[in-house]
């Protein structure tokens, strides 16, 4: 029989780093690549792997992302299965999740209610492909307590990841630090280093008494990365899981073993970009490894005026359905569902999210714009840099950030 797995999926991050977009969402509901939310790769990978119990644990300002659940991922019933937001439930006395760890020992009834073999842990806010199945097997092959899913990363780069550090075998975890400076190159590759992914695959007696043992802890951080994987990599039960192995059909070389943390705004906006190349670095448009959501009545996408400067046309974008370019152009960029660009606006390198409306001769550049942001008729946003500190959120790489509704001003 198939060993009996339960997924866990953590959304209950704050996503402080994300402001202006999470000041009124959760992180992990953040909408992305015009139609869809953050969760849903998770989630869709999960589900096409075959994995149909889910629980996703949420916290912060939850409500959009619960609804988006509630009303998305609906299975079928008579098999048992289910996606199931489940909040912070205050089982264990009046306090919140002190940290992802905390989490899962405070929901401890939804793994005793299944009693699986296997807990799958992953986050709830990378943007990536993969088959969890490939994994699982993995894990239970090599009979490791838990299974890191690791990403290869240049050397060079180990200061911005959490960095497994392994064994001659180069599959035993010796070692797991958070940013080091001073990292040391893999086995087979002196110049790679694994990155952690953030997804883990536990077999469950492993999982249960580590959290418990850490939960009696005052000084851990409750963490499953700084916490858990620790502990067990020092009881040698942490194997590495190389997700370049991990083969999806439909993939190509190009976009084979994308992997995005959308943990920044700069992040965030480069993985919009990665979407409109001609060739995608991550290529939405593979069909036998699709990403579900929530596909409301919407109808098809309008370009209309065609004469002189006044032309309706789109380049190098992902158009959504319900949106009306009117007399505009738009290049470069994603465009979310029933926004409007009137006539002689522009619009480039940008992200517009649902119910944007841009004003006739407008002029958007480098610029993210969060639901129903009404850019009147003559404003700029993204051409003087200076002024819009003044007005919005500006990131480290020029891109300008306007809350949702928020006012804009000419």
């Amino acid at each position: 029989m198939a060993p009996k797995v339960l997924s866990i999926v953590l959304a209950g991050g704050e996503g402080k780093r994300l402001m202006p977009l999470t000041a009124d969402r959760a992180k992990p509901g953040v909408p992305f690549g015009g139609i869809y939310r953050m969760i849903d790769f998770v989630l869709s990978n999960l589900a096409n792997a075959g994995y149909l119990k889910i629980v996703v644990l949420t916290q912060y300002k939850s409500h959009s992302l619960d609804r988006h659940i509630t009303k998305t991922w609906r299975m079928s019933t008579l098999l048992g299965n289910y996606v199931a937001p489940v909040p912070a439930q205050q089982r264990l006395g009046p306090r919140w999740f002190a940290g992802s760890a905390d989490a899962i020992y405070q929901s401890f009834n939804l793994i005793q209610d299944e009693r699986p073999d296997y807990v799958i842990v992953f986050g709830a806010d990378h943007i990536y492909r993969m088959d969890p199945a490939q994994m699982v097997a993995d894990h239970i092959a090599s009979g490791a307590g838990v299974t890191v899913a690791g990403i290869r990363q240049p050397v060079s780069m180990a200061d911005q990841f959490g960095v497994i550090e392994v064994g001659s075998d180069g599959r035993q975890i010796r070692a797991f630090r958070e940013k080091p400076t001073d990292a040391v190159g893999l086995p087979d590759a002196a110049d790679e280093i694994y990155a952690s992914m953030g997804n883990y695959v536990f077999t469950t007696d492993v999982l249960v008494e580590a959290v418990r043992e850490d939960a009696k802890n005052a000084d851990s951080k409750h963490d499953m990365g700084g916490s858990i994987i620790p502990m067990l990599v020092e009881r040698g039960q942490a194997n590495v899981y190389d997700f370049r192995n991990n083969i999806l059909p439909g993939s190509t070389d190009r976009d084979r073993g994308y992997w995005r943390d959308v943990g920044t705004l700069d992040s965030f906006f480069d993985a919009h970009m990665d979407l409109i190349d001609i060739h995608p670095v991550f290529n939405l448009y593979n069909f036998e490894w699709p990403i579900y959501t929530d596909y409301r009545p919407w109808p098809p996408a309008k370009f209309v005026h065609g004469w002189e400067n006044r032309v309706g046309r789109a380049i190098s974008s992902m158009v959504s359905p319900g949106v009306v370019i009117s007399g505009a152009l738009v290049e470069n960029s994603v465009v979310s569902p029933n926004v409007r660009v009137h006539s002689w606006a522009t619009v480039d390198r940008s992200v517009l999210m649902e119910g944007v409306d841009v004003g006739r001769n407008a002029v958007v550049r480098n610029a993210i714009l969060d639901k129903n942001v009404v850019v009147p008729e003559g404003a700029q946003i993204g051409v003087d840099l200076e002024r819009d500190r003044e007005r919005f959120t500006v990131s480290g790489n020029g891109i300008v950030v306007v809350g949702k509704n928020q006012k804009v001003e000419v």
